[in-house]
């Protein structure tokens, strides 16, 4: 479980903007992981939950992907 491709897509969606939108428009884990693949980057849904280090910011995902993935 890496968190590396978590960050590298995070990385990714903060200096392409189109990205950053299509990002924060996903409400689910499974489009979230959707979106990263179809950029390139392989996640593992267990490798976003705590106790790993959270990779995103709240300013990049949806109220709803807050609340699951951030420690807020």
């Amino acid at each position: 479980m890496s968190v590396a491709p978590i960050k590298a897509f995070s990385d990714q969606a903060r200096l392409n903007p189109a990205l950053g939108e299509q990002l924060k428009a996903c409400q689910k884990i499974k489009e979230l992981r959707a979106l990263s693949a179809a950029h390139g980057f392989e996640i593992e849904e267990n490798s976003l939950y705590p106790p790993n280090e959270p990779q995103f910011t709240e300013d990049q995902l949806s109220e709803r992907l807050i609340k699951a993935l951030l420690r807020v």
